[in-house]
């Protein structure tokens, strides 16, 4: 999962950056709303209002007029409600006030990205090779031949086949699967080893070395 830390405060920045890359996320920081504005794609944002080239409800405003689907979240020293109540009604989808613990801000992104995640359309059924799932019905059958998962094991193949043939991040399967990126990158692992077992052929399920898996789209 990639976050954008938009944040002035270059220690505040650097002791932010260094914790969320400790659990798992990839953090690029812009300390402008110039250099927000030329970041590189990413799933969610960590807004500071208050920044030396603009007013932070500016960028968070344009921010949400670029993508519906970006995960915001206002992270500022401005905690009145009327701050507040303006920083969600411009488009973040949470605000939280600065002192904060690096729990509660955790337990934020999560839910920001799930509702991010669960706002997609879901197609009903998904077609990879010879892999076809049943989102509705929770099945799975390859080249016809009915397939038993448990929940977790569905549920890891469901994140791989939304994205076929792209590596998709352990960090990304465990928020899909388990509702968190705050886990053991092992549990991921064992599932995806008895996932291929079940498939019948190891092969459909690849590792990408450094990343994630990816479900072989051909």
């Amino acid at each position: 999962m990639r976050i954008l830390l938009v944040e002035d405060d270059r220690r505040v920045a650097a002791a932010l950056s260094a914790a969320l890359t400790r659990r798992g996320y990839e953090v690029e920081h812009a300390a402008t709303v110039a250099a927000a504005l030329c970041a590189a794609p990413c799933d969610l944002v960590l807004l500071d209002l208050t920044l030396p080239d603009g007013d932070g409800t500016d960028l968070c405003r344009e921010l949400r007029r670029r993508s519906s689907q970006l995960g915001i979240i206002a992270v500022t020293a401005r905690g009145e409600e009327r701050d507040r109540v303006l920083g969600l009604r411009l488009g973040a989808d949470d605000y939280v006030v600065k002192p904060f613990s690096m729990t509660e801000l955790q337990a934020r992104i999560e839910a920001v990205l799930r509702r991010a995640a669960h706002a997609v359309p879901e197609r009903n059924l998904i077609e990879v090779g010879p892999v076809r799932v049943d989102v509705a019905a929770r099945t799975v059958t390859v080249e016809g031949r009915a397939v038993a998962l448990t929940r977790k094991e569905f549920d890891v193949l469901l994140s791989l086949a939304r994205q076929p043939g792209v590596a998709v991040a352990r960090d990304r399967i465990l928020l899909d699967a388990w509702g968190t990126t705050w886990g053991d990158g092992h549990t991921v692992e064992v599932h995806v080893g008895s996932l291929r077992g079940k498939l019948g052929d190891p092969g459909l399920v690849e590792t990408v070395r450094g990343v994630g898996y990816r479900l072989r789209g051909e």
